[in-house]
């Protein structure tokens, strides 16, 4: 049975602002998250882009803040500046009817107008990149003695692009009692020790169910290699659909750069993106795969957050995914806006666990090429169907 936002006992205020945003009733992320934040617990949550994480903790810290108190009472740290303006400006309209102030500091742009605004202006809320607000800080601009609520959001992006030392750093300067809330799209041990070092010992975990693979619209082709055949096999993929645009996933940054330079050497237009990545040369990337200047983008889980790219014919998973709910999210860059799509995966005989759970999480819609799970090998090798 679905609740509303009436039934968590939100203020008034509250309750009008999600009505003129258009917010009719809580999504799952916001009925799980919102309780436990109003009750002062520390929380771990999963949730992706797009559930309506933001005002899952946003609309705690606008219940909590006192709009008379003019120094920041809440601290959000998110791994981008993109992201930064995207989580204030939405804890601004849904703050709106108490009067609460939010502020986004991010690098890239001039800090002295930041701290005009920490020194004078009202600024409640304050939403910004690790670097920025540790620089924030050691010029003591940025008081932190007021703070309640620390918010990490998209966790695993932050510590993939190496903020690990300044959030480490920013968290040591907070106030002892303290909410810490930690949002991350998935929770690999990197971010459950992250949690346990952050939270309090009786933290509360929320998880929101990756969404199901839209199986329709999206072929999706395993194939079994070893290690000195991936790459080749790769590779003739990659030339028998050369007029197709593609996005390949592999796990780390070490291999986004190595198979960058391997199919650069080969003549294929293609481009990287990784957590390493400046974001001046991260939005040149994503101009020319937009603008099909390279029609291949390899990527990292991470680093892929947030592209909005709606005519990707391909999606490869170079490995598959140490998480496999993230394979949810990789196939799901293909398919879209009414469009077929086409997911295809390289696994060797060793991840045979992993391509068995695959087979489950996908009801067995992923088709299996020279890959048996059965040692008798009842099933007979599927053919790849020729497009």
């Amino acid at each position: 049975m679905s609740i509303s936002f009436v039934d968590l006992n939100l203020s008034k205020e509250t309750l009008n602002s999600l009505e003129n945003m258009g917010f009719s009733k809580p999504t799952e992320i916001q009925e799980k998250t919102i309780p436990y934040a109003l009750e002062d617990c520390d929380l771990l949550g999963q949730a992706q882009t797009g559930t309506g994480k933001t005002a899952a903790f946003g609309i705690p810290i606008v219940e909590k803040i006192n709009p008379k108190e003019k120094q920041p009472q809440a601290l959000i740290l998110t791994p981008t500046r993109e992201l930064a303006l995207q989580v204030s400006e939405e804890i601004r309209k849904i703050g709106k009817g108490k009067g609460i102030y939010t502020l986004a500091v991010y690098g890239g742009t001039s800090i002295d107008r930041q701290i005009k605004f920490l020194k004078y202006k009202k600024n409640q809320v304050v939403v910004g990149s690790p670097g920025r607000v540790k620089d924030l800080i050691d010029r003591d601009v940025l008081k932190l003695d007021k703070v309640k609520i620390f918010v990490l959001d998209e966790a695993d992006r932050m510590l993939d692009m190496g903020f690990i030392d300044d959030i480490r750093y920013i968290y040591s300067k907070l106030p002892q009692n303290k909410q810490v809330l930690l949002f991350s799209a998935t929770i690999p041990n990197s971010i459950m020790a992250l949690a346990k070092e952050f939270l309090k010992k009786d933290f509360k975990t929320v998880k929101v169910k990756p969404e199901e693979v839209v199986v329709d619209k999206i072929e999706q082709y395993l194939f079994k290699v070893n290690e000195d055949t991936r790459f080749p096999k790769l590779k003739d993929l990659l030339h028998k659909y050369s007029n197709k645009k593609a996005i390949i996933f592999t796990e780390t940054k070490k291999n986004v750069d190595e198979l960058y330079k391997m199919l650069k050497k080969h003549n294929f237009k293609v481009g990287a993106m990784h957590g390493d990545f400046s974001q001046r040369k991260r939005e040149k990337v994503l101009k020319d795969f937009k603008e099909n200047n390279i029609n291949i983008l390899i990527a990292t889980d991470v680093a892929s957050r947030g592209i909005d790219i709606k005519d990707v014919d391909i999606v490869y998973n170079y490995r598959l995914p140490n998480n496999l709910e993230s394979y949810v999210h990789r196939i799901g860059r293909t398919g879209r806006a009414g469009r077929k799509g086409l997911a295809i995966s390289l696994a060797t005989g060793s991840e045979k666990q992993n391509v068995i759970k695959l087979t489950k999480l996908t009801k067995g819609k992923i088709k299996l090429i020279d890959f048996y799970l059965n040692n008798d090998k009842k099933n007979k090798i599927k053919k790849f169907s020729k497009r």
